[in-house]
């Protein structure tokens, strides 16, 4: 298989997993101020937060995949660039590891009977997931850069990549800057999800894509 439809695949498998753990998932099983109503969501429902829980880490393996294969694919373009869009890349999955670390011990804690703040946990999840959007953001406006200059996507995918990629910095700041910034964050985020399933399509669907040297 090519670097780009495999890079494309690890992509698509990131947005996937992000969706149907972090979002769908753990929806359906955290009740926001409720401590009693989601242990027993958890114990009601262990299978599917195990679900949850295997998505994140699912996250986790595909952004770290991504990372290296954009190296791969970008590096004629650019080494200093390529590199920056695989360090960021890894750091983010480390911290969606490390956040996982804390709903799969509610989990485990819920199933042997120990009581522990499940809520607690599950915000600490949230925050490391808000506040690694920093180098989410990070990894996209490398990778914005790259595609201006690859000579085969559109000026506009990489533009789009770059004010999505501060967005979400921007996002990472702007969450705590008030009691409830959701709207704010949730539109800052657009843009990315935007460029994100555009960079997605031109590697799976794109042919003869390589990159240009620099």
């Amino acid at each position: 298989m090519r670097t780009e439809r495999a890079t494309g695949l690890t992509y698509l498998g990131l947005a996937v997993f992000g969706l149907i753990g972090h979002l769908i998932i753990q929806g359906r099983l955290l009740v926001d101020g409720d401590e009693a109503a989601t242990v027993a969501n958890l114990a009601a429902h262990p299978t599917l937060a195990g679900l949850g829980i295997a998505a994140d880490l699912g996250v986790v393996v595909t952004q770290a995949l991504a990372a290296l294969l954009f190296f791969r694919l970008f590096r004629p373009a650019g080494d200093l660039r390529a590199a920056a869009v695989a360090a960021f890349g890894l750091i983010n999955s480390v911290i969606v590891l490390v956040g996982t670390m804390f709903t799969a011990v509610a989990l485990t804690s819920v199933r042997a009977g120990r009581p522990v703040p499940v809520l607690f946990l599950y915000d600490v999840n949230h925050a490391a997931w808000t506040l690694g959007g920093i180098f989410f953001g990070l990894w996209l406006i490398p990778m914005g850069r790259l595609a201006l200059e690859s000579g085969v996507l559109p000026r506009l995918l990489g533009w789009t990549l770059i004010v999505g990629g501060v967005g979400y910095v921007a996002g990472a700041f702007v969450a705590y800057l008030a009691a409830d910034t959701t709207v704010v964050t949730s539109v800052l985020a657009v843009p990315a999800s935007i460029g994100e399933f555009g960079m997605i399509g031109y590697l799976l669907f794109k042919r003869d894509w390589t990159a240009r040297p620099s």
